[in-house]
Parts: C-alpha cells; structure tokens; sequence
C-alpha cells in the first residue's frame, strides 16, 4: 500500500494525522472484504461498505494532498559569496517559498571578440547646448565666385525718399510743331493820346476806353509839401507842423494878455476874460453818478444837484479849506 507523506517527514504532524487516518480507513477496508467472503449475502453488504470507505480514504488522501501544497514565492539573487536560503511562510495548504540564490563572483575578464558588423545609423539624438564661441581662426583665401542665385521675391514698397538736390538744367528741346490760331480776342481800343489810360466803361467783356487822369503838379522844389486842391486844380501846400491857435479858421485871438481865456461870443472863438460859470439855458444838467476819480482843485469849493451817487470804486477827493455841497 503506497502511503503520500509530506516534506516534513515524520516529525510533519499535520501530516502524520493524514497518514494515520488513511491507514485506519484502509484496515476498516480490507475487514470488511474479509468479511465478504463468508457468505454472498453478507459479501454484497461488505462489498458496498468496502467501496464507501475506500472513497473515503481516496478522499483523505487528496486532503492531505492539499495541506501540504507548496506555492512558489519570490526569487532574489544574493551577494557573491552568500549561503542559499529557502523559506516557507503562511498556513497549511497555503504556504508560499521564497528562494535566495547568490550571485557568482565576477570572472576574469575574457579576450576581446572579433569586430562587429556595423550598427544601422541610430536615430538623430537632440542638439546639445551651443559651445563656447571659438578663437577666430585666420582667414581663408577667398573662394570662386559661385554661380547667381535665383530672383528673390518682390519686397514691400519702400517708403519715398527725401528729394533730392535740383538736377543740372537739360539741353534745349526741340521746337514744338506750330500751334492753331486762336479766336481773336477784345484786344485794346484804338485811339487815345499820350498820358491816358484804359479804362472799364461798364462790366461787360472787352468794353473799355481811353481816360485823361488829371496830372500832378511838378514835384520839383517841393519837398516836405502835402497835396491839396481848390476843387479844381491841385498844388503844394506847406504842412504847419506848430500851428497857433488863431490858425484855425473859427478862432480870432486879438491882442492876447494874461489870464485870458478862449470864450465863445456866439459866432466864433476869441480870447477874453474867463468868468463864472453862466448859462443862458436857465439850467446847468450834470450826471447824477460819478463814476470815476475826482479831486475838488485846491482853494475852489464845489457844488452838486442831489441825490447824487459815488460809484464803487470811484472817489471824491475834497482838498483841505474847500467844501463840497451837494443841494
């Protein structure tokens, strides 16, 4: 009879227990096929019991199968030098084996193999940073002129330049080809004599006619003169740059003296005594505002028609001894 035993061997408990019941059902087997042999009936009975406990043993069998199944854990390579180790963790049916397995030392190192074929080209690797810029090297001798290359495209309209300086004068041109005649036109008026001038007779085209302007007088030895005219003739006269009073044509001055004044005798101006203020109106008016600056002249008095106003601003200045009175 084959008996399954665990890796623990016999000191395995688990597996011992699985063993001994194995055995106990496999003795049971084999008595109950002994007792089959005494009589048919009795043997068909012990031929079932047999087979009930046969399969319970089978059954048995197969359970400490799987109580003792091992899974394969991790794999870890060791140092150089290092011991082999293997380790089993978890229960019964589920326990899990881990291997350490050391690494060989490094051998000697070998003869260098025959050359290679030659690598497909790799892939282009990325521009690496740009170097520092080198010494200028010495210049090359110049190379051949290379071939012209091909147009450029068009560039944008540049913007216009300043003008330049004025060209040198060109040549004569050659003489145009006469022109048509042209309509005749107004043209000047025949006739006229020496001294006159054309003049518009009226605002219509071409209407004119010759006009006699009057002449001036000779300018010689009249220097300093100004023109003037008796509404028919025109002369020189001398511009009186002082002129005295009597000059003038409405003022008659006899025999002046001191303290006389220009008075009014109802035709024209004549010197004469300055009196009192007199009207022959019967009334003096004056403005009722005074709206600028007045002083009262030293040792005069004054005197105003009331009400009377002084403007903002404005002021009246009465001297020391003189009065103003307004009534």
């Amino acid at each position: 009879m084959a008996i399954y035993r665990g890796p623990g061997g016999s000191g395995d408990a688990t597996n011992d227990a699985s063993i001994a019941a194995v055995t106990a059902l496999t003795v049971r087997a084999e008595e109950a096929a002994d007792a089959a042999g005494l009589s048919a009936t009795a043997a068909a009975g012990s031929a079932g019991t047999a087979t009930t406990e046969a399969a319970a043993a089978a059954q048995a069998v197969i359970d400490a199968a799987d109580a003792s199944r091992l899974t394969a854990g991790t794999t870890t390579t060791g140092n150089p030098g290092t011991s082999a180790s293997v380790v089993i963790t978890g229960d019964a049916g589920e326990q899990v084996v881990a291997f350490t397995i050391p690494r060989g030392d490094v051998g000697a190192t070998g003869a260098t193999g025959a050359q290679g074929i030659q690598g497909i080209q790799g892939i282009q690797g990325e521009t690496g940073d740009t170097g520092p810029q080198g010494i200028q090297g010495e210049t090359g001798d110049t190379g051949a002129q290379g071939i012209q290359g091909i147009q450029g495209i068009q560039g944008i309209q540049g913007e216009t330049g300043a003008t330049g300086p004025q060209g040198e004068q060109g040549i004569q041109g050659i003489q145009g080809i006469q022109g048509e005649t042209g309509a005749t036109g107004g043209g000047v008026n025949v006739g006229g004599t020496t001294g006159q001038v054309l003049t518009k007779a009226s605002a219509t085209d071409y209407d004119t006619e010759w006009t006699t302007i009057d002449a001036l007088p000779d300018q010689t030895g009249n220097s300093g003169k100004y023109l003037t005219t008796d509404g028919t003739d025109a002369s020189w006269a001398v511009v009186n740059v002082t002129p005295a009073l009597d000059d003038l044509s409405d003022v008659t001055i006899t025999t002046p003296s001191s303290g006389e004044g220009i008075v009014y005798n109802g035709s024209a101006w004549v010197n004469g005594t300055v009196g009192g203020n007199t009207t022959t109106s019967g009334l003096y008016e004056m403005a009722n505002i005074i709206s600028t600056n007045y002083t009262i002249g030293t040792g005069n008095n004054a005197i105003s028609a009331g009400p009377i106003t002084v403007a903002s601003g404005a002021s009246v200045t009465v001297p020391s001894g003189s009065r103003w009175a307004v009534v």
